[in-house]
C-alpha cells in the first residue's frame, strides 16, 4: 500500500519551458481541420522558423519521436517527417513467404 503518491515527473518535461513555441499561439503548430495546402505550407513554414531559432529544438524532436507524436510540428518537424524518419530508421518487416 502508498502512503503517499509519487511526485510529479516535471523533469522529464523541464524543456518544454525553454520553448520559443510558449510565445507563440498553437495554432501554428497544429493543422486545422479545413485548411489547404496553400495555407498549410505557409503555417508550416510559419512553424519552422519558431523552431529553427528555438534553444530545445533537438529535445522537442527527440520527444516527438520517441513518442511518436501524430499531430503537428515538434522540433522543426512535420507529421510527414517524422513518418519519414521512423520509416527510415525501423523500416517494415519483409512479409513472410510461404514455405
Amino acid at each position: 500500500m502508498l502512503s503517499r503518491l509519487p511526485g510529479a515527473q516535471t523533469h522529464h518535461w523541464e524543456w518544454q519551458l525553454e520553448g520559443s513555441c510558449r510565445t507563440v499561439g498553437s495554432a501554428v503548430f497544429f493543422r486545422p481541420a479545413h485548411e489547404g495546402r496553400a495555407e498549410a505550407r505557409q503555417r508550416e513554414e510559419a512553424a519552422k522558423r519558431v523552431c529553427a531559432g528555438c534553444p530545445v529544438r533537438l529535445e522537442c524532436r527527440r520527444h516527438a519521436l520517441a513518442t511518436q507524436e501524430p499531430y503537428g510540428i515538434w522540433g522543426g518537424l512535420t507529421e510527414d517527417d517524422r513518418r519519414a524518419l521512423l520509416v527510415r530508421r525501423d523500416p517494415p518487416a519483409a512479409p513472410a513467404v510461404a514455405a
